[in-house]
């Protein structure tokens, strides 16, 4: 058993990044640091393994397969998880999922959303942690610690001066900064990063071993889902009865059969503003800028524009980002509070904390450039080949008015072909949907008027994604 079937967990809503992520496009859909999305930095990394499993949940599907084949993976599976139930559920459908061709494979799980500086040194430590997974080890890759880092929890190795796996000792939580220190101190402690190499079935006899629940839920969710070409689709009725926990607690704190290998390759998880400052590179002062930025006698600060110029003069040890609709400043050493404002935009019922102004649908995007009493006006774009779901609504009327491309619009039994600077009307009531017939991407002008302009006054009656709501 030497192939390796990469697994990709893609769940997680990145709010300490608020308010760049979000949770509808979070941190692991975007690209934070210039390039390729921390997702597709991932595949990058297990590129020429096996056809790799991610698994996402149900508002990220399309997104996720379209990030994917921008860079060529063609060929993945994707599992669809309705409720997430944290990881020990999620590697447990994708061992269940692999093993579904009657042979055992080796299961690379790896976050979607950590940066790594140096492939090649991750590469060479999954080539020494095959060695122990195929024997029937389950294998961690411990972080080389640099400094008394506080925010990650730790993994204690047993001493031992042959090889490079070494047996785990102990999981350690966060500790206080003393007490980080003192494992600096002391040696064989190592940042829990999350990073696992092990056999599909040894794994899952681990979990039977040590977590019985999770493991008879998922077995029984994974045989009842829905198949939908690379998409394992879970249904929520049975992954809501399938316990919550962390691969850590339900398995590897309990096995005696856990390995760690020690990794030195540049790693971040990106975990707050702060993480993201130490890993993107800075000017002489130690500033960090993204995007249109112009900075004056500033100094240790993290600089991030979205879509407009971004000036500051005089800061230091700032956090700066900037977005379409929502913009943060805040002490560098505060940015774990980050997600109190999360919290209190949850509370007040305000969508910032979810959606950003322009929002990402299977069949393109919208970006809401303006609102008021009774109106709101949208910038849509419709990708080539894709349409909108046959719809209606209850409170609002729209008119569409074409920028460029050509487009074949549905409005009841009418059937109408618009080109650019052509428009049509679109009543309350009325059934209506629209396609992109072209190779080339439709941008039109939406201007919505009514009594109430909620994204949730949407009746579907058809949906090429598969949406209900």
């Amino acid at each position: 058993m030497e192939s390796i079937t990469p697994v990709v967990l893609c769940g997680g809503a990145g709010t300490r990044l608020w308010p760049k992520s979000r949770r509808m496009l979070p941190k692991q859909l975007q690209s934070l640091t210039g390039g390729h999305t921390m997702l597709q930095q991932t595949l990058e990394r297990i590129r020429g393994y096996s056809k790799p499993i991610i698994v996402c949940n149900e508002d990220h599907r399309f997104l996720v397969a379209q990030q994917a084949r921008e860079i060529g993976f063609e060929k993945l599976t994707i599992i669809i998880e309705p409720v997430g139930r944290n990881t020990a559920p999620a590697i447990a459908y994708a061992a269940l999922v692999a093993l579904q061709d009657g042979r055992d494979t080796n299961l690379l799980v790896l976050p979607a959303d950590h940066l790594l500086d140096d492939v090649g040194q991750f590469r060479s430590a999954v080539d020494e942690g095959l060695k122990s997974s195929s024997a029937g080890r389950l294998v961690t890759f411990g972080i080389v610690p640099t400094a008394p880092e506080t925010g990650y929890g730790y993994i204690k190795a047993e001493d031992t001066k042959q090889g490079s796996a070494k047996p785990i000792t102990k999981f350690v939580e966060k500790p206080v900064l003393a007490k980080a220190e003192s494992y600096l101190r002391e040696g064989g402690f190592y940042w829990n990063a999350g990073m696992f190499l092990f056999g599909a079935e040894a794994f899952l006899e681990e979990l039977t071993l040590y977590s019985p629940a999770i493991a008879k839920a998922a077995k029984k969710a994974v045989k009842n889902a829905l198949i939908e070409s690379d998409f394992v689709r879970l249904y929520q009725d049975d992954v809501e009865k399938v316990p919550e926990d962390s691969i850590d607690y339900a398995v590897m704190e309990k096995t005696h059969v856990g390995d760690v290998i020690p990794l030195k390759c540049g790693w971040s998880d990106v975990g707050s503003w702060s993480s993201l400052w130490e890993a993107l590179e800075k000017d002489g002062m130690g500033n960090a800028a993204v995007g249109d930025v112009i900075l004056e006698d500033c100094s240790n600060s993290l600089v991030l524009g979205e879509d407009h110029l971004v000036a500051a003069v005089g800061v230091d040890n700032l956090i700066i980002v900037d977005t379409k609709n929502a913009t943060l400043v805040a002490p560098k050493d505060r940015a774990q509070d980050v997600k109190a404002i999360v919290n209190k935009l949850k509370i007040a019922g305000r969508d910032e904390h979810e959606l950003h102004r322009e929002v990402v649908r299977p069949w393109g995007k919208y970006d809401s450039i303006g609102n008021g009493p009774r109106f709101q006006v949208k910038r849509i774009t419709v990708n080539p080949g894709a349409s909108l779901s046959l719809q209606m609504h209850h409170h609002r009327a729209e008119h569409w008015v074409v920028v460029s491309g050509t487009a074949i619009v549905e409005r009841d039994e009418e059937e109408i072909m618009l080109s650019e600077n052509e428009s049509v009307y679109i009543p309350i009531g009325a059934k209506h949907r629209l396609k992109n017939p072209g190779i080339l991407p439709i941008e039109l002008i939406e201007v919505q008027s009514g009594s109430y302009l909620g994204e949730d006054d949407i009746v579907r009656f058809e949906d090429i994604y598969g949406r209900t709501k």
